[in-house]
């Protein structure tokens, strides 16, 4: 006899995203640790067409300050390195036959305070997404309730967008913590 149905999935994928966002936002954070999903956004116009760098050449970490390209057609090469240096990450290119060298340099402490902070935001920012998908699906209940659904079922789906809620803030924090962690200690 439940006539009033909410979308619970559809509330729990709109936090989702607010996450994967979080997480994506994370990735551009340099830490002072070279990790192959920094060059993730960089894009090289070869062929014609825009491709992400992952789809002409082969990225590796062979030691913890240093990214290494391997493009695949060493026509190229150039075209990599220039995407490399107007990407905004700051890197130098150096450039050996189709091989690319990325080091990545040193934080400073002052740099490592910034990078902390703007990791909170970005977690703060993914919080708010949350509370605002939190907020629509409160006022769906709202709105059903007002059609005729009982106090108790919307109190049910209440706290089982609450809940809901909870666990995703929690995990933002875990993710917070882990990149502050990351930026702080290396």
């Amino acid at each position: 006899m439940n006539e009033f149905n909410l979308d619970i999935g559809d509330i729990e994928k709109r936090m989702s995203g607010a996450i994967a966002s979080l997480k994506n936002d994370f990735l551009s954070l340099r830490t002072g640790r070279a990790s192959s999903s920094m060059l993730e956004p960089v894009v090289v116009e070869v062929y014609g067409s825009k491709l992400p760098l992952n789809q002409c050449a082969t990225v590796t970490v062979p030691e913890s300050r240093v990214l290494s390209v391997n493009v695949w057609d060493v026509n190229n090469v150039n075209l990599v390195e220039k995407a490399l240096i107007n990407s905004g990450l700051g890197l130098t290119p150096q450039t050996e036959g189709n091989f690319i060298r990325l080091i990545i340099p040193e934080l400073n402490e002052e740099r490592r305070k910034e990078l902390a902070k703007l990791a909170a935001s970005y977690a703060e920012n993914a919080k708010i997404a949350i509370r605002n998908v939190r907020k629509d699906g409160m006022d769906k209940i709202k709105k059903l309730r007002s059609d005729g659904m009982s106090e108790d079922e919307s109190q049910l789906w209440s706290d089982e967008i609450q809940t809901l809620t909870d666990k995703m803030t929690l995990f933002i924090e875990s993710l917070q913590k882990e990149k502050q962690s990351e930026i702080v200690t290396f």
